[in-house]
């Protein structure tokens, strides 16, 4: 089900086809979680999320994408505005809207990472892990840097 939001001159949108894979990569590939990332492995991580773009008009300016069984467990990731458009809210409203999507309610968890912005994300009532000690990870920080992804 595709949905879009309006405020003003912008729109969030789950239209996967209104996605500028050129603005998302350069972003992205730039970013310090996802350095390196290879348009291959950004096409297949959105062909398997929930996207969420942001626009001015036509023009992408943010934007999110949300990892999720649609019925226990949302992972949100990839998550920016371009430096040129914000402090106008727009960050907000995008988190406000991923939260609020009709698809993304009753869940169990949710589940985000960030290095600086754990301020931001309080407000919509996420919180440090409540039990870090059972959580557990893989991490492979240089997976990007290998040529076959």
């Amino acid at each position: 089900m595709i949905l879009e939001w309006q405020r003003g001159e912008y729109t969030i949108s789950t239209n996967v086809k209104r996605l500028d894979l050129s603005v998302i990569h350069q972003f992205l590939a730039s970013s310090y979680w996802a350095e390196g990332l290879s348009l291959k492995v950004l096409k297949r991580s959105i062909q398997h999320s929930l996207v969420f773009g942001v626009y001015q008009g036509v023009e992408q300016i943010g934007f999110a994408r949300v990892t999720t069984d649609y019925s226990t467990f949302a992972y949100v990731a990839d998550v920016f505005i371009l430096e040129s458009f914000r402090g106008q809210g727009l960050g907000k409203w995008l988190i406000e809207t991923i939260v609020s999507h009709p698809e993304l309610q009753g869940l169990r968890r949710w589940l985000l990472a960030t290095k600086d912005a754990q301020d931001f994300y309080r407000q919509f009532g996420f919180a440090e892990l409540n039990n870090p000690n059972r959580f557990m990870e893989k991490w492979n920080p240089n997976v990007y840097k290998q040529t076959d992804y």
